[in-house]
């Protein structure tokens, strides 16, 4: 799996009074009445989206595989100073010294307040091995003091590079014993537009340092919103992957069934939440993860805390079972039980690479239409043969085979049946379970 990079910076403490005010800076100036992080996050792209492409414009890139951020730059227009810090999904802040970001049209004076929405990677050169953690900014929320969440993309990407990160990177250039002062290299994310997809796969991706997680596509013509948004995360079916808390359940001993066997192996119990945060957030068991038995002594030879953790798993159509990727600490809860069905519908009716490329050209039609322009013609047939039909596009995904033809997931009304007994704290478990579990229903 891909490295991802530890969050640098100074820990704002829990609860103190400078993180209430970092907070209160960040909701003022996203026009929030709330102080919870405000990044919008991607739904999971399936069939039906197919024909969103085709009626609105959309701009896609790579989805790097790091941790999301929002970089905040809070500039005091009395005294010219800057604070600039990182928050994570944790909405948790961490203070970033140093740092200096010059306005875009007087470089002797500071840009003034500004947030971006980014990933944090670790690019990995592929001859020397050598590390650089690498900021990707991908959108902008304010620039210069003005919140530009109403504003369409291309206004939010435009102020991105040309009010945030080339006066910046010139900075760099003209003073370059600062660059070694930084804490991570920063660039912006190059997008594309929906149809450029083949770039996407043969060029952008194969280029990349880092580890890559699929495709965002994000629609032009609407604003950024916080929260579950329009945005469209693509993954092949294979390998869509969803966030659980993990469990550990302990099978009773033979000879007392009241105890605990704590050297046997556990169930790896999955469980979905429900909403709430902190002592009020609510899960509940949704499934179990299957974990072979080296993987399990690799898990307690590692001498890592496991239980209560949040886990990312994948559908294995194979073995018709969920399987462990890694463990994500970044993020402070599992999917929501509405995202988790998301996805797996999306593994249900998933689009693949080539059902998505085979659209490209549909897609670019209705683009130029919509924008005035002439169309593409399909592409020629071989010399000699006749030209084949197109798709037929009542099934948007004809190169999938029928629903029935490859195993799902459990559907929410499957019963699972565990069947084992008293649960105790253990030297691999924090938690305690309940005094009898018979059954685990969904």
């Amino acid at each position: 799996m891909p490295k991802i990079p530890d969050l640098p910076g100074d820990v704002v403490p829990r609860g103190s009074e400078q993180e209430g005010w970092l907070r209160s800076q960040v909701a003022a100036l996203c026009m929030l009445s709330h102080d919870r992080f405000p990044g919008s996050q991607p739904v999971s792209f399936g069939v039906k989206d197919l024909e969103r492409l085709e009626k609105s414009d959309y701009w896609v890139c790579e989805k790097s595989d790091g941790v999301r951020i929002l970089f905040v730059v809070l500039t005091n227009l009395d005294t010219n100073e800057q604070l600039v810090c990182i928050v994570d999904r944790h909405n948790s802040y961490r203070i970033l010294p140093g740092m200096y970001f010059p306005h875009y049209e007087n470089p002797s004076m500071p840009l003034r307040s500004t947030i971006i929405d980014a990933e944090l990677v670790i690019d990995v050169d592929p001859q020397t091995r050598q590390e650089t953690v690498r900021m990707l900014c991908f959108d902008c929320l304010v620039a210069d003091n003005q919140n530009v969440m109403a504003r369409t993309l291309d206004k939010r990407y435009y102020r991105l590079k040309e009010w945030f990160h080339k006066p910046f990177a010139r900075m760099l250039r003209d003073h370059p014993h600062m660059a070694s002062a930084q804490p991570f290299d920063i660039q912006v994310k190059e997008v594309n537009l929906s149809y450029h997809l083949d770039k996407v796969f043969a060029i952008d991706i194969p280029a990349l340092q880092h580890g890559n997680d699929g495709l965002i596509y994000t629609p032009v013509a609407t604003p950024y919103v916080p929260g579950t948004d329009k945005n469209m995360q693509w993954k092949p079916p294979s390998e869509n992957s969803i966030d659980f808390k993990l469990v550990l359940r302990f099978p009773p001993l033979r000879q007392q069934p009241d105890q605990p066997d704590l050297h046997a192996k556990p169930v790896f119990a999955l469980h979905v939440w429900l909403g709430g945060e902190g002592a009020k957030a609510n899960y509940e068991p949704f499934d179990v993860m299957h974990v072979e038995d080296p993987e399990w002594e690799s898990l307690k030879a590692s001498g890592e805390q496991i239980d209560d953790r949040i886990v990312e798993v994948h559908w294995d159509p194979v073995g018709e079972h969920w399987r462990m990727m890694r463990f994500r600490d970044d993020k402070p809860h599992g999917n929501h039980r509405s995202v988790v069905d998301n996805i797996i519908q999306s593994i249900a009716d998933g689009v693949e690479k080539d059902a998505l490329l085979a659209r490209s050209t549909a897609i670019k039609n209705s683009w130029k239409a919509r924008h005035g322009q002439p169309a593409q013609a399909p592409p020629a047939a071989p010399t000699g043969l006749a030209a084949a039909p197109p798709p037929p596009y009542s099934n948007p995904n004809p190169y999938a085979p029928p629903p029935a033809a490859k195993p799902l997931p459990p559907s929410a009304a499957a019963v699972v049946h565990l069947g084992y007994g008293p649960m105790a704290p253990s030297p691999w478990s924090k938690v305690s379970g309940p005094t009898i579990v018979a059954g685990m229903k969904r």
